[in-house]
């Protein structure tokens, strides 16, 4: 295996990421599955892109399939524990999209949708994106 592809994939973490992975995998295919699906009383994707329209974010239609894509996917190789530095780095991106677009002129709380909770996952994206996948991941095993 190339020295560039196992630097990709190695872990030294733990347990503990593994939970944290999972974890936030779980939220993030959820979020995914609503923008592009309507799943779990989400808008589907003509629904976010008219409200990512209304953000600016523009055209609308490509940016909810690139951020309902990146979440459900990511949020599937999370869950898995594959690829799951790129997934990170794409989750990574998105969410700071999010904080600075919709969140943060809103405060901290969630209570006002502010920025607590997707900080919350942006920190869970950094861990996972330093440390790797973890103890129980397809990554470890294919990188040794």
């Amino acid at each position: 295996m190339s020295t560039l592809i196992n630097k990709l994939l190695l872990t030294r973490a733990g347990y503990g990421v593994t939970v944290l992975r999972i974890f936030v995998g779980i939220i993030f295919a959820a979020h995914g599955s609503q923008k592009l699906f309507g799943a779990f009383g989400g808008y589907g994707l003509v629904g976010t892109a008219q409200y990512m329209e209304s953000l600016g974010l523009t055209p609308g239609y490509l940016m909810a399939t690139l951020a309902g894509g990146t979440e459900f996917l990511a949020g599937l190789a999370f869950i898995i524990g594959l690829l799951v530095r790129p997934a990170a780095l794409g989750l990574t991106f998105l969410t700071l999209v999010a904080i600075f677009s919709v969140h943060i002129s809103n405060g901290l709380f969630m209570v006002n949708n502010g920025c607590e909770f997707a900080l919350s996952l942006l920190g869970g994206c950094i861990v996972v994106l330093i440390e790797g996948a973890g103890k129980l991941s397809c990554d470890r095993v294919m990188a040794n």
